[in-house]
């Protein structure tokens, strides 16, 4: 089945989780220039007030938000506000990861498949359950509805052959100019095939903050331009882990006779990962530090970032699925015959 690519609808403002998204929500639903937003941020770095209140900042540099009117993009009030809320989440990731300058070491690990793997692509192909599947795709819409735009934003940030390289990474992931195999499209295919809403952010309410902090690390290493390291690395990070976890997927997917264009998604990335891989590695990253070798560390940062917030969203739903609950914040509606 192939989908028209319908026009994306900017998504409805969600509900405050606390006071800081709510005074973002209060900002949003008015005409800037901002009152005063709070002077000071005092909140869990991974907590589903402050991750919530960065991506409603976020989200006006990608699709915006309905009856918020673009003008909010660069409001200063509201930058000032954002910088607060990003130097909260920054510096607790720079506490929680090792850090070092040793790239080969952190990217060889990355391609280490442990025989005895308890992660969430396991747990699918082995055990997993329809329900738990619906869930999966539900959390990881509010990324992939929007698959490989952060990343854009590193392209003019880099020079020769690691800009052309990423390019050429990036152009296999909206489709090769083809609208209907951009991977967001197909990702949007496989929420219909999976009887899901591809509504962009349609599941927003249901994300707990765990899996907005995976999202908001892309957008916070796109926005900036110091943090270009760290944004090749993010990219490396997932290119490099993507195949041997989407086999699995799809091998469940078979396993519980999903819909096709569910398990396509999947296969795709399969082949396209194992040879980004490759060119993240050399191409990018090998040239990229050459030129700025500087960048390392930073590097090294944004694979170990990513792998963290990607650790911790593991751990949420296992935990949840293990003891038969739901990982999402609001449960989804039943599924329609």
């Amino acid at each position: 089945m192939t989908t028209v690519d319908r026009a994306v609808e900017s998504a409805v403002l969600p509900a405050p989780r606390g006071p800081l998204s709510e005074a973002v929500l209060d900002a949003l639903r008015g005409a800037p220039p901002a009152v005063a937003l709070p002077s000071s941020v005092a909140a869990d770095p991974y907590g589903e007030d402050l991750q919530l209140a960065l991506h409603l900042c976020y989200e006006l540099h990608y699709q915006g938000w309905a009856g918020v009117t673009d003008e909010w993009e660069w409001d200063p009030e509201l930058i000032r506000f954002r910088g607060l809320l990003e130097t909260v989440f920054l510096d607790a990731l720079r506490a929680d990861v090792p850090g070092g300058a040793d790239i080969t070491g952190v990217l060889d690990e990355l391609l280490v498949e442990p025989v005895d793997g308890s992660g969430v692509s396991h747990f699918l192909k082995d055990r997993g359950e329809w329900w738990q599947v619906r869930e999966y795709f539900a959390l990881r819409s509010i990324y992939h509805l929007k698959e490989a735009d952060p990343h854009a934003w590193v392209i003019p940030r880099l020079r020769g052959r690691a800009k052309a390289a990423l390019v050429a990474v990036e152009f296999d992931e909206f489709g090769g100019g083809r609208a209907d195999r951009m991977h967001s499209r197909l990702f949007g295919d496989l929420l219909l095939g999976a009887g899901l809403s591809d509504d962009y952010l349609g599941y927003l309410e249901n994300a707990p903050a765990v899996v907005l902090a995976t999202v908001n690390l892309m957008s916070l290493c796109g926005l900036h331009r110091s943090l270009r390291g760290a944004l090749v690395g993010h990219f490396a990070a997932a290119e490099i882990t993507t195949a041997p976890s989407a086999a699995r997927v799809a091998k469940a997917l078979e396993r519980m006779g999903a819909h096709p264009d569910c398990v396509e998604f999947f296969t795709e990335h399969i082949e396209a990962d194992a040879v980004h891989e490759q060119i993240m590695r050399r191409d990018v990253i090998g040239d990229l530090l050459d030129r700025e070798p500087e960048l390392t560390g930073s590097v090294v940062f944004g694979v170990q970032a990513t792998e963290l917030l990607e650790a911790r969203l593991g751990e949420h739903l296992l935990g949840a699925w293990q003891e038969g609950q739901t990982a999402l914040r609001l449960p989804l509606p039943e599924e329609s015959a």
